[in-house]
């Protein structure tokens, strides 16, 4: 069973991200695009694990607290570079609560061997993967130009930084992601309360 942690958004915001993506993917046709009713903030990626293990997952995840969180959806950009990118997203302005609580819920998790993250947090909403190799938005060796974004980067230097809005995050999910055609599909499993 493939597992993640994340932030659902508000339904306005996913429609502006929604009609932003229908004016954009013609300029990067050999890219995979997320569908919008897949678009999560990510605060923690669990993987692969025995269906036996999800209980424990959700009771060490009920022990993280964490304050509601004002988040600010905006601009865009490609990891792991514009030159070699492999991924376009949307950028999450948030306080220091979102850092907080993706390590909290890291923290929560490391006890149950899911090992810990090595990068520092950076919230985004992963909006395309580059056709064929890897989608990871880490550098890489062997990266190189990439010319699945480079017609979208052109088209996305005319226009104006985009602004999705804001939102306030109240709960906090326990996914479970099953690959199929046409992309993943996403269930939620449990959620847990932000006071």
């Amino acid at each position: 069973m493939r597992l993640f942690v994340a932030l659902d958004i508000d339904e306005a915001i996913r429609e502006r991200i929604a009609r932003f993506l229908d004016g954009v993917r013609e300029f990067a046709p050999d890219a995979r695009w997320v569908r919008p009713e897949s678009l999560h903030v990510t605060l923690k990626f669990i993987g692969e694990i025995p269906e036996a293990a999800v209980e424990q997952i959700r009771a060490a995840l009920a022990g993280v607290s964490g304050e509601a969180i004002a988040l600010n959806f905006c601009a865009h950009g490609f990891f792991p570079t514009a030159q070699a990118a492999r991924v376009f997203w949307i950028g999450v302005e948030a306080g220091p609560a979102l850092a907080k609580l993706a390590n909290a819920v890291d923290g929560a998790l490391a006890p149950l061997n899911i090992p810990r993250e090595e990068h520092a947090f950076n919230p985004h909403l992963t909006l395309a993967r580059g056709a064929g190799g890897s989608g990871s938005p880490r550098r890489q060796n062997g990266d190189h130009r990439n010319r699945t974004f480079q017609r979208l980067q052109q088209k996305l230097g005319t226009r104006p930084a985009p602004e999705f809005g804001t939102m306030t995050a109240r709960e906090f999910f326990l996914y479970r992601s099953q690959l199929g055609q046409g992309g993943s599909r996403y269930t939620r499993l449990a959620g847990f309360p932000l006071s």
